[in-house]
C-alpha cells in the first residue's frame, strides 16, 4: 500500500513560473515517508520493482487525490498537474542500483546483543500471561505493561517504523518485532532486554511465527522474497525468491501462520496465487516420481516446500476460519471477496463484500447456532457480518465512516470497531454481539484519531489508542464502558496481550 505522510515542506510547495525538478519535488514531498533513496521507510519503496501494477495515470491519480484507507494524502493543492506528472515519471525510473539483499547480506546485518544475559524467571512479579505491549510510533519505542495494574515495566527502542504486529513465541517469553525497512528485533520479556536484530529485507510487510516457535517468516516487498529465520539466533534458514507459476516476480503482501497445517500462507500482490509454505517435519507430498512404487515420493529440495494455488483474482488480504481449512480473501480492488479451500486448492464460495473489506482485522464469535466473522470496510462506513457456515452476509452494520481495526474477547458481549478514516476518526463504536447493533459510541478525545483495541487476558478491560504524538492508551472497564485510566504515550498504535495472542483468543485478529 503506497503511503505518504504530508510533511510541512510539502505543504508549502506552490506554483511558480518554472517547474521544480522532480527529484527536488520528491525530496520535499515524499522522502520523509519513502526514504531519501526511494527504498522506503514509513511507506513502501517507490521504484518500479515495488510499484508493479501501479502504472501511468493510476500513479498520477494517487499522487493527486491521495489513497483511500491509507495515510497517503492528496497533493493536488500543493503540486501542479505538470509536477505530479513529472513526479510519477521520476518514481517509475529505475534506480541506478538496487542493493542485493539475499542470505549473505542478511547474515552480515545480524547483530546479537553482547550485554544480553538470560534469566531463569521474570525480573518482575506481574502475571507473565497478562503482559501487554503498546507500540509507540511517535518515537519508535514499545512500552511493556502489567495487564493487571497497567504499570509500565519497561520502555525500549525499536527499529524505525514498526509494522505488521509483534509476534510472541508459544511460551510468551520472547517477542519479535518487525520494521517497515526490514529489521527484525528479538526481545526477552522476562529479562527486559533486547536479544538481537537482523535485517531480513529492504522493505517488508509483516512477520508470522510457526506454531512450534522455531521459525519466523518475513514477508518482503523488496526484494520479492520470503525470508525464514531461526527464532533461536535470528540466523537465515532460507530466502525464497517469490515468482508466480509463469515466472512473474511478486511482492508478498502478507504472511500468516496456519497452525493445524504446520504451514505459512502467503498473500501475493502481483500474481493471482496463494502460496502455502510447509515447515513441519512431515510436509505433504506434492507430486510423485515417474514410478512411485519403485522410486517413492519426490524428495523436496527445500526444507520448506511450497504449494502454489491459482486463484481467480489477486488476493492480498486474508482471514482464516477456525480450522484453517478455508481462507477468505479480498483484493484491494474492493469489489468483493471469495473463499478458497486450502485442502483441495479451489474456490468454494463468493463473498458479498463491497467497499474494500479489511479481512486481516476480522474477528469471530458465536452467534446463535453458528459462528460469524465481522470485518470493517476501508472505503465505506460499514461492518459486514458473515455466517462462517454459509458464507452469506448476515448483516451490514452502518458506522460513522471507514474503519481499520476490530476487537472483542470471549468474555465480552461487545465488539469494538474504530472509525479510522474521515471526519469521525475520534469515534469508537461498541457493538452488541447478539443484536448486532451499536450500543454506544465513545469519543474520548475530540478530533483525535482513536483506534485499535486490545483486551486484558480475562477480558475485563479494553485498551484503546489515541493515535496522536501527544496521545495515550486509555483503559476502559469492558463491561460498564467507563474510563478507568489514561496512560500518556507517543502516538501509540497497536497493543498486544501475550495470552490473547498465543492462545488465538476469540475476538483477536490472528
Amino acid at each position: 500500500m503506497i503511503r505518504f505522510i504530508a510533511s510541512l515542506s510539502a505543504a508549502v510547495i506552490c506554483a511558480s513560473t518554472a517547474l521544480a525538478e522532480p527529484a527536488k519535488v520528491y525530496q520535499e514531498a515524499c522522502q520523509d515517508c519513502h526514504g531519501a533513496n526511494r527504498l522506503g521507510g514509513l511507506g513502501p519503496a517507490l521504484i518500479p520493482q515495488t510499484l508493479k501494477r501501479m502504472r501511468g495515470p493510476k500513479l498520477e491519480k494517487v499522487i493527486r487525490d491521495g489513497r483511500v484507507a491509507s495515510q497517503m494524502p492528496a497533493f493536488s493543492d500543493s503540486l501542479s498537474d505538470e509536477e505530479i506528472k513529472s513526479l510519477a515519471e521520476y518514481i517509475k525510473t529505475p534506480l541506478d542500483e538496487v542493493p542485493p539483499w539475499g542470505e549473505e547480506q542478511i547474515e552480515a546485518s545480524r547483530h546479537l546483543n553482547e550485554d544480553y544475559k538470560p534469566v531463569e524467571k521474570p525480573v518482575w512479579s506481574s502475571d507473565p500471561m497478562n503482559i501487554t505491549l503498546a507500540v509507540e510510533t511517535g518515537d519508535h519505542h514499545v512500552s511493556v505493561l502489567d495487564g493487571d495494574t497497567f504499570e509500565r515495566l519497561d520502555r525500549f527502542p525499536t527499529p524505525f517504523a514498526v509494522h505488521g504486529g509483534p509476534k510472541f513465541d508459544p511460551k510468551g517469553r520472547y517477542v519479535f518485532i518487525m520494521s517497515r525497512d526490514g529489521w527484525v528485533q528479538k526481545y526477552d520479556l522476562y529479562a527486559l532486554q533486547e536479544v538481537g536484530r537482523v535485517r531480513a529485507g529492504l522493505n517488508s510487510r509483516n512477520i508470522a511465527m510457526s506454531h512450534d516457535g522455531k521459525w519466523l517468516a518475513v514477508a518482503n516487498y523488496l526484494p520479492n522474497t520470503l525470508t525464514i529465520l531461526s527464532t533461536e539466533d535470528l540466523s537465515v534458514a532460507e530466502v525464497h525468491e517469490v515468482k508466480g507459476k509463469d515466472g512473474t516476480p511478486s511482492r508478498v503482501s502478507a504472511v500468516y501462520q496456519a497452525p493445524p497445517r504446520e504451514s505459512f500462507v502467503l498473500a501475493l500482490k502481483d500474481v493471482p496465487e496463494i502460496w502455502e509454505v510447509f515447515y513441519g517435519p512431515n510436509p505433504p507430498q506434492m507430486g510423485f516420481a515417474h514410478d512411485w512404487r519403485i522410486e517413492g515420493p519426490v524428495k523436496h529440495p527445500s526444507p520448506f516446500p511450497i504449494r502454489k494455488i491459482t486463484t481467480p483474482d489477486y488476493l492480498d488480504d486474508f482471514f482464516f476460519d477456525q480450522s484453517y481449512e478455508y481462507v477468505m480473501g479480498a483484493s484491494r480492488s474492493g469489489e468483493g471477496g471469495l473463499v478458497i479451500d486450502l485442502v483441495i486448492g479451489q474456490k468454494t464460495a463468493d463473498l458479498d463484500l463491497p467497499g474494500m473489506p479489511h479481512l486481516g482485522s476480522g474477528i469471530t464469535w458465536k452467534y446463535g447456532d453458528t459462528t460469524v466473522m465481522a470485518t470493517p470496510h476501508l472505503k465505506d462506513g460499514t461492518v459486514s457480518v458473515i455466517d462462517m457456515k454459509t458464507w452469506k452476509t448476515v448483516k451490514r452494520i452502518e458506522t460513522l465512516g471507514p474503519g481499520f481495526f476490530m476487537r472483542s474477547h470471549e468474555n465480552s458481549p461487545y465488539v469494538w470497531a474504530d472509525v479510522f478514516f474521515g471526519p469521525n476518526k475520534d469515534a469508537m463504536h461498541v457493538i452488541d454481539k447478539q443484536s448486532l447493533e451499536i450500543v454506544k459510541t465513545l469519543r474520548p478525545v475530540d478530533g483525535a484519531t482513536v483506534a485499535h483495541v486490545e483486551f486484558t487476558r480475562d477480558g475485563s478491560h479494553a485498551l484503546v489508542s489515541v493515535w496522536e504524538d501527544d496521545g495515550a492508551v486509555i483503559v476502559y472497564d469492558a463491561e460498564t464502558l467507563e474510563e478507568v485510566k489514561r496512560l500518556p504515550m507517543r502516538k501509540p498504535s497497536g497493543k498486544y496481550n501475550v495470552w490473547n495472542k498465543i492462545t488465538f483468543s476469540e475476538g483477536t485478529s490472528h
